[in-house]
């Protein structure tokens, strides 16, 4: 059975919800390590106001009794607490108060585009499910596919590699405990020294009342070699990764493993040769391809980076229109962070993880996690793969 996700609600609402369709019964959840995703969202330097409001938690609804799945969807509430604070203008009922209406929108935001198609005057009823507090409700669900993969010997992780013109050295090949620390940075970053000098750039341009973008890659380790197909499109496993990298606000760009450096090398240096022993298997000692090759999972670890734009809102506004007078004016200024991208990367795991989550429903199906085990056992013995290494933490 595939996974169905979908999320609801609205920036400064009542709160937000997530349904998670399609996990098998029987899988055993850790409500800390999903509270734990959550946390890590609103973790990095650059932050904002609201993230001193917001303390997010699951409340779970539905779908599991007990600390395990029962097969049937699964809904995660997350609270909006800043909602008190907004009770008159986000309240889903009329309201005695007046409450005017925005007009500015922003450039680069929805906005604009979302009043023109909707046929709306007021940019509050855009730019509130447009926000990317949206992905509190992602996390929550990618949380539960983590949970779900993790049962299969598979782990999901991020870091930042870059912050606007500060980047960190390449790395040859990570392996999971080298992330143990990487919440530990302010910026999510596992060079040190790098980490420092982002911070210091956040600092800078903060001041200078500028926003900032980066780069983060997620990297899924355990995976089995033949996770999606060559067969048709829209069953290539890179394609539904490019996608749900680029549906997260503010994504502008991805790319697969090396995707974008193997575009001005020759052949000889852009792929990953064969290797086999009979310890390890069909191997390759490079990951060029971020472990997709034909649409399809290699065995090699899935690597997968996003890039992000600086954000939209602004301390000191660009110009923009009145879209109610089309006269000239400042663009709207909200309460706004100055830099996302370590809280992105957490983002960005959750979607990994779901399309991961997917794949391995869509192949191995099974309606109790025992089954799917079983079905993967018998896969991993078929085409003689070495059984998933469960040392790391």
């Amino acid at each position: 059975m595939p996974l169905k996700l979908i999320t609801a609600g609205e920036s400064h609402g009542p709160g937000l919800t997530c349904v998670l369709e399609g996990l098998p019964a029987g899988l055993t959840l850790d409500r800390e390590r999903i509270d734990a995703d959550l946390a890590r969202r609103q973790l990095g330097h650059g932050r904002g106001g609201r993230m001193k409001i917001e303390t997010d938690r699951a409340q779970v609804t539905s779908g599991v009794r007990h600390g395990r799945t029962l097969g049937g969807p699964i809904t995660i509430t997350v609270p909006n607490r800043d909602y008190a604070n907004w009770e008159e203008r986000m309240n889903p009922w009329p309201v005695a108060a007046e409450v005017p209406e925005v007009h500015l929108p922003r450039p680069g935001h929805a906005d604009l585009v979302g009043t023109q198609k909707f046929g709306l005057s007021d940019v509050r009823d855009i730019l509130e499910r447009a926000s990317a507090r949206e992905t509190a409700a992602r996390v929550a669900g990618g949380a539960l596919a983590k949970e779900f993969l993790r049962a299969l010997g598979v782990e999901v992780y991020s870091h930042v590699i870059q912050i606007t013109s500060v980047s960190a050295p390449a790395y040859v090949r990570l392996s999971p405990g080298d992330f143990a620390d990487v919440d530990a940075s302010p910026v999510r970053c596992l060079d040190p020294e790098t980490s420092a000098q982002m911070v210091a750039e956040i600092n800078t341009l903060r001041k200078a009342n500028e926003s900032l973008g980066g780069v983060f890659e997620v990297q899924a380790f355990g995976v089995l070699p033949g996770l999606g197909s060559h067969i048709s499109w829209e069953e290539r496993l890179d394609g539904r990764l490019a996608q749900a990298i680029l549906s997260i606000q503010a994504m502008k760009a991805v790319a697969i493993g090396d995707g974008v450096e193997v575009a001005g090398l020759p052949g000889s240096k852009a792929h990953d040769e064969i290797f086999y022993d009979p310890e390890r298997g069909y191997h390759r000692e490079t990951n060029h391809s971020g472990g997709v090759e034909g649409g399809m999972t290699n065995g090699d670890p899935v690597i997968v980076r996003g890039w992000m734009k600086p954000l939209p809102t602004l301390t000191k506004p660009l110009r923009s229109v009145d879209i109610a007078t089309h006269e000239p004016a400042q663009a709207l200024r909200e309460r706004t962070d100055s830099c996302t991208v370590p809280a992105a990367g957490v983002v960005g795991e959750a979607m990994v993880a779901y399309v991961l989550a997917d794949a391995y429903r869509a192949k191995f199906g099974g309606d109790h996690i025992d089954d799917v085990r079983a079905a993967v056992e018998a896969y991993r013995r078929r085409i003689g793969w070495p059984e998933p290494d469960r040392s790391q933490p």
